[in-house]
């Protein structure tokens, strides 16, 4: 149904039935849910265990042995888990994969963040991944994470999403002092050192030295038990504060933080659970760590986590020789399941229009990714991606191919090169974004819809 696309008028809209569109808007209150409960790596895992666990699928470490129609989970770190559903062939012949990431941009607090200065006690960030810095000033942030303490003990940070809950922010320069501000470059205008958090002004002693500072640090012992010396060894993040929500007058699209790349990352774990019948070829759904800067990291996919992981579902198979873990991933297909950049008609000098995704017309393709001369590339097979247009045809998905951008203009990636290594075939494939990287990304509720049908699709027929 790609032709479609090229009638700029159309929208899969205008396919739906009454049954669609309740089906449709089912979907879309459960990705809200998920897109709002979940902002770290962290709460995704624990998120997809829970759901995974209501399917019917169990630990890894539950197996001794392993048999067709086995449904099985792995976690590295809390960070990344993958997917199995157990197929009737040996698994040499190959996976149908749906690979998606669960890290988003955010800002990081350093492992000595607290400090004083100026009457105000204050956090120090680094920020994570690739941001407009300007864009998360005077936003209402919530402080996401966790705190082991030296005896191994866990201490969950969630504050800023109850409508109880404080919030926290970055100031700016007040536009009547901005004058020199005003006249910096856009990647100057913040600077990254100065993306620093308000947390307090309430001295704990007036009058002594750092008292804002000893008054947070009070406070932090006496709720949470944590110890100022306790940040080194803590992974927390301040997110924009509050629900993901319905966006235009027709409640048509979504608007929230990190859909970039939860929208594909909740969107395959459904369709991974969806399929519940026992499969030929066995069936993988893989959510990690780490693409926004590079997949780098034990919990990224440039380490050998999931290499690792099938060794063992092979092992526990009785099927384990590093022949077949070297066939078993050569003879799989995947789906790298990622956003791409939507037309902004406010900004159409960024793309060609005829090779651009569009919001409303259903699931993305990208052949490849990439920037310029397609550098940093892994462009799909054009016998792979026929396979694939025959399988969403026969189960009409709407879908439509695209580029990120112009040419010259610049680029992106997604895990898909890694994956290709094994010699595998994969494709780019997700939902469109508007406002990507911002702190709130808009979708459109079609088009995640859409893209469920095609990893569904994906995993019946490929």
């Amino acid at each position: 149904m790609s032709e479609e696309k090229n009638d700029k008028k159309f929208s899969v809209w205008s396919t739906y039935s009454d049954e669609d569109k309740k089906n449709l808007e089912n979907l879309n209150a459960g990705y809200i849910n998920f897109l709002s409960k979940c902002k770290t790596e962290r709460e995704s895992v624990n998120e997809t265990i829970r759901l995974a666990r209501e399917h019917g699928y169990k630990s890894l470490d539950e197996f001794q042995s392993i048999k067709a129609g086995d449904k099985i989970f792995s976690v590295c770190m809390n960070k990344s888990i993958v997917l199995f559903n157990i197929g009737t062939e040996p698994i040499e012949r190959g996976m149908k994969i749906l690979g998606a990431h669960i890290d988003t941009c955010r800002l990081d607090l350093k492992q000595n963040p607290l400090y004083e200065d100026g009457g105000f006690a204050l956090f120090d960030t680094h920020y994570y991944g690739g941001i407009k810095k300007y864009q998360w000033v005077t936003l209402p942030l919530a402080m996401h994470g966790v705190v082991i303490k030296k005896d191994g003990s866990t201490i969950n940070i969630n504050i800023g999403e109850n409508e109880n809950d404080p919030v926290f922010c970055v100031t700016d320069l007040l536009i009547h002092l901005s004058q020199e501000q005003m006249e910096k470059k856009a990647t100057k205008v913040i600077e990254g050192e100065n993306l620093d958090i308000l947390i307090g002004n309430y001295p704990l002693k007036d009058g002594d030295k750092e008292s804002v500072k000893e008054g947070i640090k009070k406070i932090l012992k006496d709720n949470y038990n944590i110890d100022e010396e306790d940040f080194l060894s803590a992974e927390i993040a301040l997110v924009p504060a509050g629900r993901a929500r319905e966006l235009g007058l027709d409640r048509s699209m979504i608007l929230g933080y990190g859909q970039d790349d939860r929208v594909c990352s909740y969107t395959s774990l459904i369709a991974m659970l969806e399929s519940n019948q026992t499969p030929q070829r066995t069936n993988c759904c893989l959510l990690v760590d780490k693409e926004e800067i590079g997949s780098y990291g034990a919990t990224g996919m440039q380490s050998q986590f999931f290499e690792n992981m099938l060794a063992e579902i092979l092992d526990r198979a009785g099927q384990y020789s590093e022949l077949a873990l070297r066939r078993s991933l050569q003879n799989s297909v995947m789906l790298s399941s990622d956003v791409s950049s939507a037309f902004d008609p406010l900004y159409a000098s960024a793309y060609d229009k005829k090779n651009v995704a569009y919001l409303g017309k259903g699931m993305v393709f990208n052949k490849f990714t990439g920037s310029r001369g397609k550098s940093g590339s892994s462009e799909a097979n054009a016998e792979y991606v026929a396979k694939l247009r025959n399988a969403l045809d026969k189960n009409n998905v709407h879908y439509q191919f695209s580029e990120l951008g112009k040419v010259d203009l610049g680029g992106g990636g997604t895990i898909a090169y890694m994956m290709a290594k094994y010699a595998m075939n994969v494709i780019d494939s997700g939902v469109a974004v508007l406002s990507m990287h911002a702190p709130f990304e808009a979708t459109s509720k079609i088009d995640v819809y859409e893209t469920k049908k095609g990893y569904s699709a994906f995993l019946a027929e490929m």
